[in-house]
């Protein structure tokens, strides 16, 4: 007799649907999975085997089994399958009374005693038996949380493989678990500390809002002790609340890569990752012989904070300049060829020169000449390029460090970036992939970023004197377009591009980057 369930086989962030196929038949005792199955998979036969026996499933007769994975030119990978298999081997025996199998789907790891533990990647995998048609998806119970983030599909949790027969067999009613992920999205009010805390650096704290109002990447450069860290460490009490299917976008990226919040929940607030600089290419990008999602994945529609900039291996900050420019990953081996989606805003702190007080008004820096510059060149021309705001940090003087009373809020620096977000959504809704200032195309430019002549001159004066790069000049429009959001005007003046050029002091000619 033959048996058919469903479950998924996970494809980069997304899934690809898996038709499991069980055949016995009695006879020499014999147990077979065929359909390009890893080790893991392969050693399914020795937990489904086990596990049937510790659940109290046990026969007097003895079956040659065989286990198909269909299709058969995409490799499975992992336990996922333990669970799907063990159900569709009691029915192709007839231990398991239901005429409906190939309506569910099923994913789980199995126990020796019959336990279902946890999977990763169970929500694009859910995600894809509700795009083929599945009744309902039977999942560990550590998983239901994570997986009912999918509305449109029964999501059944089961703690064992009894639990799962007696459900499908009708001798067991389990509701399903549900989840309103609108609610809680809307619920988010942002977390971290509070900029209140910040004493001085008004200028650093706007650049931050700026940054944070329109998607731009910032490069901090200043002395240590300066606040850099301090300020970008605060970064996700400003960050405007994600929407439902951002939320569900990167939950599927968390959830495949085993990293979900809180053990196994969703991701509600945008992500804010802080990977240490020692940090490889590969941890960065992502891949690996399973290729996994990198950090810059992780922080999918969030915050990459790379702290200590400079000190990152050259190669590793060189793999940013795709994802920066694409807002995707292209991880390719000999297997499969996999996209991992990493449109992220880069903020970013250095110190000027190994010393770190290059420039400093009371310290003097103790480098060479020649050490600063090559210090300075760790971050290459092409990468500096693709941060829109680079601002320079200087110390906080005494009577700002001395002040008793709070500074402005995040709830209040919060509220006005979620205002500029709105007029970028209203502004893009018919462009599809672009959300902020930062992801404008030329033609967007040409007709968003508009200039009066006032405007024209004094940009030309600006590149002219300051030697900024022909590059910059979107860079300031770009910027000086989210300066005009925050204050609510419709076109571009004097002072919103005079703000964007002040953004640019650390351009790599002004600075001798290359």
């Amino acid at each position: 007799m033959v048996a058919r369930c469903y479950s998924g086989a996970i494809n980069g962030v997304d899934a690809s649907a898996v038709e499991i196929e069980v055949s016995s038949s009695k006879g020499t005792s014999s147990f077979a999975i065929v359909g390009l199955p890893d080790t893991a998979v392969k050693e399914a036969k020795d937990r489904v085997s086990t596990a049937l026996r510790n659940s109290g499933f046990r026969s007097k007769d003895e079956y040659s089994v065989t286990v198909n994975l269909a299709p058969a030119d995409v490799r499975k990978e992992g336990p996922i399958y333990d669970l799907p298999i063990a159900v569709a081997l009691l029915k192709a025996t007839q231990r398991l009374r239901t005429e409906e199998l190939s309506e569910y789907a099923l994913v789980g790891e199995l126990s020796l005693s019959g336990g279902v533990r946890r999977v990763r990647g169970i929500i694009p995998i859910v995600v894809e038996m509700r795009r083929i048609g599945r009744r309902a998806v039977l999942v560990p119970e550590e998983n239901a949380e994570e997986a009912s983030v999918v509305s449109g599909i029964d999501v059944i949790p089961v703690r064992t493989l009894v639990e799962a027969v007696k459900y499908l067999s009708g001798e067991l009613e389990i509701e399903p678990h549900s989840t309103d992920l609108a609610s809680l999205v809307a619920a988010d009010e942002g977390h971290g500390d509070d900029f209140a805390d910040v004493k001085g650096q008004e200028s650093l704290r706007k650049a931050v809002e700026v940054a944070v109002a329109g998607g731009h990447n910032l490069l901090m450069i200043g002395s240590p002790g300066s606040g850099k860290t301090m300020i970008a460490r605060r970064i996700p009490s400003i960050l405007p609340p994600m929407s439902v299917e951002e939320a569900l976008e990167v939950s599927k990226i968390h959830s495949v890569a085993g990293r979900e919040k809180g053990g196994g929940m969703f991701v509600t607030s945008r992500p804010f990752r802080a990977p240490h600089h020692t940090v490889s290419s590969i941890g960065l990008l992502g891949g690996g012989t399973k290729p996994v999602p990198g950090e810059v994945s992780l922080a999918h529609r969030g915050v990459l904070f790379l702290d200590e900039f400079a000190e990152f291996p050259r190669p590793a900050l060189e793999v940013l300049r795709q994802p920066l420019e694409d807002g995707h990953v292209s991880v390719s081996r000999a297997a499969a060829a996999l996209d991992f989606p990493s449109r992220f805003m880069l903020v970013a702190a250095m110190n000027p020169c190994p010393c770190g007080y290059y420039n400093h008004p009371d310290i003097a820096c103790t480098c060479q000449p020649g050490q600063v510059q090559k210090y300075l060149n760790r971050i290459s021309g092409p990468l500096l390029d693709r941060i829109d705001i680079q601002i320079e940090v200087v110390p906080v003087p005494f009577k700002d460090i001395s002040k008793m009373e709070k500074g402005e809020t995040s709830a209040a620096i919060r509220k006005r970036v979620i205002a500029a977000r709105n007029i970028q959504n209203e502004r893009y809704k018919c462009c599809d992939g672009i959300h902020s200032n930062s992801n404008m195309t030329q033609d967007m430019l040409d007709k968003y970023c508009r200039l009066n002549p006032d405007c024209l001159r004094i940009l030309k004066t600006s590149m002219e004197r300051l030697n900024l790069s022909a590059r910059a000049y979107n860079r300031i429009l770009k910027v000086a377009r989210t300066i005009a959001d925050l204050d609510a005007s419709e076109n571009i003046e004097t002072w919103h591009l005079s703000e964007a050029i002040n953004y640019r002091s650390l351009d790599r000619e002004t600075w001798g980057i290359k």
